[in-house]
This record gives C-alpha cells, structure tokens and sequence, in this order.
C-alpha cells in the first residue's frame, strides 16, 4: 500500500511537471508572437514616416525653386512663350513619368487588380474636376504678377491655408482641434510677417483684381486639393501611379483646349515651342516633379502636410534668395520663421489620435 501510495504522488508530481512545463511553452511562444507583431508594427510605421519625410521635403525643395524659376523664365518682364503650351508639356511629363513607374512595377510585380489601368467609368469620372481646377489656378499662378508683385503674392498666397483647413473638414468630415486651428492661424501669421516690407508705408502694394485673383487662387487650390486627397485616399489599395495617369490624362485635354481657346493663332505661327529657354524648360520639369510629389503627399501623408510644406517652402526661398540676390533678412523674417516652427509643432502635438 505504502509502495502505491509513493507511486502515485510521483505520477501526480510527473504529471504537475508536465503540465507546467506546457504553460511555460505556450506563454514563451504566445509572447514571442506578440514580440514579433510588435515589432512588425513598428518597422512599419519607421517606414511609413521615412516616406512621409522623402516626399514631403521633396515637395518643400521643388517648391521653393518654382518662385524661382518662374521670375527667370521671363523676358523683359513678360512671358514670351505660350504658358498654355507650358502647362500641357506639365501634363504630359506628369502622365508619362506615371506610365513609366507603372511599367516598371508591372515588370517586377505583374499586372494586378491595383495596377492595372483599365477602370470603371464610376471610378474615372472623378478625375475630371480636380484637373479642371489645377487648370484654371496653374494659369492663374502666371497672370497674377500682373497685378500683384513678388512679396505681396507670398503674403496672398497664405490664404490658401486658411481655405485648405475649412475645406478639409467640410469634404473630408475629419474634425480639426483647436491646437489644430490655432496651429493654421499662427501658420497664417507667421509667414505673413516673414513677408512684410518695413520700407513701405502700406502692407501689399495690391489692387482690386490682384485680391480677386489671390482669393479664387486661394479656393481652387484649396477645393483642388482636398478634393484629389478624398479621390486618392477613397482606394486605399489603389496603386499612385494610376491614380495619378488619369487624372494627368483629364489634364492633358483641358489644357489642349485651353491651347485652342487662348494661343491657337500664336502657336499655329510662331510655333509651338516659340519663346522656349533652357529655363523653361527647367520650370517645366519642376512643374511636372511637383506635382508628382503633391500626389505623393497625399497619399502617404495629408493634403495638411502640403499645405504646410509649401508654406515652410516660402520661408526657405527667401533664405536662398540671400545667396542669389543679395536678399535682406530683416527682423520681420526671423519672427515669421519662429512662428512658423511654433505653428508645425502645434499642428503635429494637436493631431487627433
């Protein structure tokens, strides 16, 4: 008796052993998992910033050479090539840089349902307003020298901030803090005083259809935006690059109108390329990158980050205008560069989780 009674306490103690040593098991494997997910997560997210980076400091570069080029493009103070022309070579650089990324993607990963351009009639139709609306603000961004000049365009083109972050919560029904609201005042604020002229008695130097046309510039770009971001980002899965074709293709065609409606008879003889410089030719490639990047941007990141992007771009123009013009900066401008760093740290502390 006493031989089975040991007996079973040293089965029961085998069996303890056993079962204890499963619940180890089961709990290093659980917690490897979850290490594992974690960590996965966390890769992603590393790589998902490092891409928001890349495309949003591209944007801010590419932008802060547009003013630029566009200055140096002219001839006597007038644009002696056609800026239809310019803006359907904008177009169709864009739509063929898009066509040669997706062969390269159906080359290393074949055609898939994300990829393929053949679409649906529900999903193409979107694409024409947008492009229509880049039409009209893209020709806009050449005419308004005419009536506005270099310092007082930066200050009006502030008002696309304002316009963008009302717009972003009306279309896209995404509420915005008040950290958030405060950040695009002070935003507003900051780059306005960066811009200000201390030897003039008046702020913008601005007539009536040069505050008319800084207004519609301002809600086209706005609208045009939030708009494409809501196309973009309504496919999540939906590959950039088409996205990106057709909607270039809707642009290509609006501004070969535009080109037979405005610059048919100059182009039918003067030439289609009449009036072009290398600089041209440099502010069209820039055109064209950008709106690559802008695209980018919003599809990694938010029509926000744009908007702030283009904005510290202003600020990052003025300091290279140091080196190639001979440009003062004044007290106005490190004020406005320190208020512009308050702003973008407040819009990303007040960013809803």
């Amino acid at each position: 008796m006493e031989y089975r009674k040991i007996k079973d306490e040293e089965d029961h103690d085998d069996v303890a052993t056993d079962v204890k040593s499963l619940k180890g098991k089961f709990h290093t494997g659980a917690s490897s998992n979850i290490a594992m997910a974690t960590l996965g997560v966390g890769s992603s997210e590393r790589i998902n910033w490092k891409r928001k980076g890349v495309v949003t400091c591209a944007l801010t570069i590419l932008t802060s050479s547009q003013a630029i080029l566009i200055v140096w493009s002219k001839r006597a103070g007038k644009y002696e090539y056609s800026v239809t022309t310019a803006n359907f070579l904008v177009e169709t650089l864009k739509c063929a840089l898009s066509l040669l990324a997706l062969t390269r993607i159906w080359k290393n990963e074949g055609v898939t349902d994300d990829n393929r351009l053949s679409t649906t009639y529900d999903e193409v139709k979107v694409y024409p307003i947008p492009a229509a609306l880049y039409l009209f603000k893209n020709l806009l961004q050449y005419y308004i020298f005419a009536y506005v000049d270099a310092p007082g365009y930066q200050i009006l083109k502030n008002l696309n901030i304002i316009s963008t972050g009302v717009l972003y919560r009306i279309i896209l029904k995404r509420k915005l803090s008040e950290i958030q609201w405060a950040g695009f005042i002070l935003l507003c604020c900051g780059c306005t005083t960066a811009q200000l002229n201390s030897n003039s008695d008046r702020v913008l130097q601005t007539s009536l259809p040069g505050w008319i046309m800084a207004i519609v510039m301002a809600l086209l770009s706005g609208f045009a935006g939030v708009y494409t971001e809501a196309i973009i980002k309504k496919r999540p899965s939906r590959n950039i690059n088409v996205q990106n074709f057709w909607l270039y293709v809707f642009g290509m065609a609006f501004n070969a109108i535009a080109i037979v409606i405005q610059d048919f008879d100059a182009v039918a003889n003067k030439g289609f390329f009449h009036g072009y410089s290398f600089i041209t030719v440099l502010m069209i490639l820039n055109h064209a990158l950008s709106g690559i990047a802008v695209s980018m941007v919003m599809k990694y990141a938010d029509n926000i980050v744009k908007v702030y992007s283009t904005s510290v771009a202003m600020l990052l123009t003025a300091v290279v205008s140091v080196f190639l013009f001979n440009f003062h900066l004044s007290l106005a401008f490190f004020l406005g560069s320190t208020v512009v760093s308050v702003s973008v740290y407040l819009h990303s502390a007040g960013k809803l989780r």
